[in-house]
C-alpha cells in the first residue's frame, strides 16, 4: 500500500530533521497546510547535496544521479513508495504544478560535486549556485504563492548566492580534505594563489586574503537581494535558511584560514532565533 500524503509528510521531515536541521525548521516556520511539499522539495535537494559525502567513487554518485533524472523524465523503473521522498516530490510536482526543468538541472549540477574538477571563474560559481540553492528558493516561494513567486526571482537569485557561498565556508574542512574547492579560480588568482596553493594551505595570508574575497562575492549578492525589493509576507518562508548566511560570512572573515579547522556555524538555538526574526521582519 502506498504511503498516504501525512506519511510522506512525517518520513520527508524526519529525514531533514536528521540531514538538514535548518530546512526541518522552516518548514515548521511555514503554513502548516505547505509543510508537507515544502519537506519533499527540499528532502529531495538534501538527497542531492549529499551524494559525494556516501560515496566513494564519482561512478555510483553518478548512479545515484540517473535514478532522480529517470524519476523526473517519467522513466523510473519500479514503484517509488519505498521512497518517500521520491514519492513527495512527485506529488508535490503534480499538485503545486512545479516546472520541471529547474528540478532537473538542480540534478544535472550536482555532477560537479561529484568530481575534484575546478570552478573556473565566478559567474560558473554563480551559475551552480542559481541552479541549486536559487532554484529551490524560488521553487519553495511557487508551492508557498504562485501568484507572488514570479516577482520575487530576483531577490531569490541572489539569496541563493549569497547562501551558496555561506555553504561552501561551512564545508570547507571536508572538501579540503578530499582535494575539492568551489572557491573560483579567478578570485584564487587575485590574491595570488592556484587551486594547489590553497588546498596546501601553507600561505595563510594569501588564504585569508581569498577567504575575505569569496565572502565578499556573499556579501555582494546578499546586498542586492536585500536592494531588489521586499519579500511578500507569504513568501517568507522560503527565504529563512538564507537569512542564516550574514553570519557565516562574516565569521569566515574573521577565521581566515581558520576555516579550513573551525566550524563557522552558529548555535542551534542563534539560527532558530534568527530565522524567527527574519520571519517577522520579512528580511534576510
Amino acid at each position: 500500500m502506498a504511503d498516504s500524503p501525512i506519511d510522506t509528510e512525517t518520513l520527508c521531515l524526519d529525514i531533514l530533521r536528521d540531514i538538514d536541521r535548518d530546512r526541518y525548521l522552516a518548514c515548521l516556520l511555514s503554513p502548516k497546510e505547505k509543510r508537507g511539499a515544502l519537506a519533499a522539495l527540499y528532502a529531495f535537494n538534501a538527497e542531492l547535496a549529499r551524494i559525494r559525502d556516501l560515496v566513494h567513487e564519482p561512478l555510483p554518485g553518478e548512479i545515484r544521479l540517473q535514478y532522480w533524472r529517470d524519476l523526473l523524465s517519467g522513466g523510473a523503473h519500479g514503484s517509488t513508495e519505498a521512497n518517500p521522498i521520491a514519492a513527495g516530490l512527485l506529488n508535490t510536482v503534480e499538485t503545486y504544478r512545479l516546472p520541471i526543468e529547474p528540478l532537473q538541472a538542480m540534478v544535472e549540477a550536482r555532477l560537479f560535486d561529484l568530481y575534484d574538477d575546478a570552478m573556473e571563474s565566478r559567474s560558473m560559481f554563480e551559475g551552480y549556485a542559481g541552479e541549486t540553492a536559487s532554484a529551490l528558493i524560488q521553487l519553495a516561494a511557487v508551492i508557498l504563492d504562485p501568484t507572488q513567486a514570479a516577482g520575487c526571482a530576483e531577490i531569490a537569485g541572489h539569496a541563493g548566492i549569497a547562501q551558496s557561498v555561506a555553504g561552501q565556508m561551512l564545508l570547507m574542512p571536508r572538501q579540503r580534505a578530499r582535494g575539492q574547492i568551489f572557491i573560483p579560480l579567478d578570485i584564487l588568482s587575485a590574491t595570488g594563489l592556484d587551486r594547489d596553493g590553497f588546498l596546501a594551505g601553507i600561505d595563510g595570508a594569501r588564504i585569508a586574503a581569498s577567504i575575505d574575497a569569496f565572502a565578499g562575492l556573499g556579501f555582494e549578492h546578499l546586498q542586492k537581494a536585500r536592494r531588489a525589493g521586499r519579500i511578500p509576507a507569504s513568501l517568507m518562508p522560503a527565504f529563512l535558511t538564507a537569512s542564516l548566511a550574514e553570519p557565516v560570512l562574516k565569521s569566515a572573515r574573521r577565521a581566515g584560514i581558520g576555516v579550513f579547522s573551525r566550524d563557522l556555524r552558529p548555535s542551534q538555538w542563534r539560527r532558530q532565533w534568527r530565522m524567527f526574526k527574519a520571519s517577522t521582519t520579512r528580511s534576510i
